[in-house]
């Protein structure tokens, strides 16, 4: 198969090293919730996304889960497995289905452990991501859910780059880790005033500058992280 190969992460690697690097990878196709590795897990593969959405989630004893992490086509999927030892008590899916460039997860570890170059971008990766939950567990902590729900949907936008996406109101509750009836509601008041069309478990956005005035300050702080990250 053929998958578009752009990933920005592997851009900041120098030409002749990401050429060696990309002709040891597999390109493959990423279809929705296909897991990328479970809580306790040692990961097989490492993932360069190409297009897609890698979600990331936490798991309580109750059931429910929380999204913790998203990486689209900026970035790599699993890192934090790359950094020590400690078991990662996370699971992480493709949240909407795409592609990726495939290396075995050891042959990663290897580069990252030996290349200062590898090492120096998976720590630049590693810094943004951690920027980045640190103020999504803010924003799960203080705002409402129809900003949480504004600035996700934002977020998921930014990285698939599309309009419309398959999402159920029970996904969007366990990503949000809000109530279903909330979500709902939150969804319902975003479509009566224009900003998405929601039907059938797919959400299509119609006003993006609505959502964002729509959304709290964690989505334009989010923004300019990932900016920022590989200037």
């Amino acid at each position: 198969m053929e998958a578009p190969l752009t990933n920005h992460f592997l851009n900041t690697l120098p030409p002749a090293y990401r050429k060696t690097l990309m002709d040891r990878m597999v390109p493959v196709a990423m279809p929705r919730r296909m897991s990328v590795y479970q809580p306790g897990e040692l990961p097989r593969f490492s993932y360069f996304i190409t297009s897609g959405l890698v979600s990331v989630v936490s798991n309580l004893e109750d059931g429910t889960m929380t999204e913790i992490e998203v990486v689209g086509a900026e970035g790599i999927s699993p890192w934090l497995q790359l950094l020590g030892n400690l078991s990662v008590n996370s699971s992480c899916f493709m949240q909407v289905a795409g592609t990726a460039l495939r290396l075995p997860f050891a042959e990663m570890r290897e580069e990252f452990e030996n290349n200062s170059d590898m090492r120096r971008s998976v720590l630049a990766f590693a810094e943004h991501q951690a920027l980045v939950m640190g103020q999504l567990a803010a924003c799960n902590r203080r705002h409402v859910v129809d900003q949480r729900l504004a600035r996700w949907l934002l977020m998921v936008q930014d990285r698939v780059q599309t309009e419309e996406l398959a999402l159920t109101q029970e996904f969007l509750a366990a990503m949000l880790g809000s109530r279903r009836t909330s979500v709902a509601l939150a969804a319902g008041e975003m479509q009566k005033a224009g900003l998405i069309r929601y039907r059938r478990g797919k959400v299509k956005i119609l006003d993006q500058a609505g959502l964002v005035k729509r959304s709290c300050e964690c989505y334009t702080v989010m923004k300019s992280l990932m900016n920022g990250l590989y200037k």
